[in-house]
Parts: structure tokens; sequence; C-alpha cells
């Protein structure tokens, strides 16, 4: 898997996830990070956001990418509700 790193022009933290053997690129964006992570919170790092649920968030991609969804994987915040 690759680092994380916020995509300044789209707003959203780019990263990889590895689904059966295979790195697969994935998007969440700093809004679902926020609005599904720390509602509450103002100027947050979408990074620190990211990294502090990293393992949630590579189980949405691993159940979107479960359900067909190919590369790269866009989560919206839908997505980070554990089903």
């Amino acid at each position: 898997m690759s680092q994380a790193y916020f995509h300044k022009d789209s707003a959203a933290v780019r990263f990889s996830v590895l689904c059966e053997g295979v790195d697969v690129g994935a998007t969440v964006s700093s809004r679902a990070l926020h609005y599904h992570f720390r509602p509450d919170a103002v100027g947050e790092d979408p990074l620190e956001t990211y990294a502090a649920h990293a393992d949630e968030i590579a189980e949405a991609v691993r159940r979107r990418v479960a359900a067909g969804s190919i590369e790269p994987v866009m989560l919206r915040e839908l997505d980070l509700r554990a089903p």
C-alpha cells in the first residue's frame, strides 16, 4: 500500500488498499471524512482524520470492491457507515 496524501485540487485524501492481493487506489473527500468522523471539529487536518480511521476506511473500500466497484474507488460518506 502506498502512503496516503492530501490532494489539494480535489480536496481529498488519496490512498491505496490491499484487496485480495492487489493494491486498489481509492479516494475519500475531506468533507466525507469531516461529516462522518468529526462533524463538530473546526479546521481539522483530513490526513489526521484519515490516519485515525484508516482501518475502517480500508474496510469500506473492500466492501465497495466486493460489490463490483473498479479502481479508483471513490468513497462517499454513506460508504463509511458499517453494514
